[in-house]
């Protein structure tokens, strides 16, 4: 069991790209309705899949730079990266279960 994941600027590199499992990364801001609707999802999910992918919160305002990188335009962003690269991509509030759906799609 594992827990989610903060990431800023300032260790993205360290914990994503020289982690070892696939990620999945959730742009998100405090300030923002669905997002906070979207989280209790994720952290299940980092609990359930946290040993298998690294399963991140990025705050857009705390990591502006990783945001712009990946092209990030709206919150919630979801990203999933497989050996550094971008499998899949959704915006908006998503299902739990459409959520764990991909990650287990990408395990395989």
């Amino acid at each position: 069991m594992s827990e989610m994941l903060h990431v800023n600027d300032k260790n993205y590199a360290e914990v994503i790209e020289k982690g070892s499992k696939p990620a999945l990364l959730d742009f998100g801001a405090t300030w923002c309705g669905p997002c906070k609707a979207l989280e209790p999802s994720i952290l299940a999910l980092a609990k359930t899949y946290g040993d298998q992918v690294a399963i991140s919160k990025l705050d857009i305002d705390e990591a502006p730079s990783t945001a712009q990188r990946f092209g990030v335009m709206a919150v919630p962003t979801v990203i999933f990266l497989k050996e550094g690269k971008e499998v899949h991509r959704f915006v908006g509030v998503q299902s739990k279960e459409k959520v764990e759906s991909l990650i287990k799609t990408h395990l395989l």
